[in-house]
């Protein structure tokens, strides 16, 4: 072959790999890939609308769980607040630090079978969390006896504990 067949051939094989080959991501939309459930959520008081606290969650063992590490205080309330209406283990624990998601395992692309504890009854429901917004969002259900009798809040992926 000569220079000028091997030239042309080389920019049809470079043009043909950039064709199929995928665009290049920048490091921003790596962090919004699909992490599931794991890190950290911001949780939106019913009422209000203003942000109530953010969650951590983690991956043990093959399960969810999730504790409260920032609380956004009403009036009145502080970084010394009980959970006064738990039970058990959790009873008179400081809010903040309190585990409130246990046991969630993931079910094609759902995760269930877990509990979520809500600080201020102290009730314990079963709940469901799934992914929505390309992971950036996340609908949480907890629930009496089946998913159809309970109630729904949408918690909001951010990137540290700290937002």
């Amino acid at each position: 072959m000569n220079a000028k067949k091997i030239w042309i051939s080389n920019i049809l094989f470079l043009t043909l790999a950039m064709l199929v080959s995928p665009a290049p991501r920048s490091f921003a939309e790596d962090l919004k890939l699909d992490y599931g459930p794991v890190g950290f959520w911001k949780t939106i008081d019913d009422a209000s609308e203003q942000p109530r606290s953010i969650i951590k969650i983690w991956e043990q063992d093959g399960k969810l769980y999730g504790k409260i590490v920032k609380v956004f205080y009403r009036e009145g309330e502080s970084e010394n607040d009980l959970c006064i209406k738990c039970t058990g283990d959790n009873k008179n624990k400081p809010i903040l630090g309190l585990m409130i998601l246990q046991g969630f395992t993931e079910n094609e692309g759902l995760w269930k079978n877990g509990t979520i504890l809500d600080p201020e009854s102290g009730n314990v429901y079963k709940a469901k969390l799934a992914l929505k917004e390309q992971s950036q969002a996340m609908d949480v259900r907890g629930y009496i006896g089946m998913p159809l009798l309970g109630r729904t809040q949408t918690w909001v992926r951010i990137e540290d504990s700290l937002s």
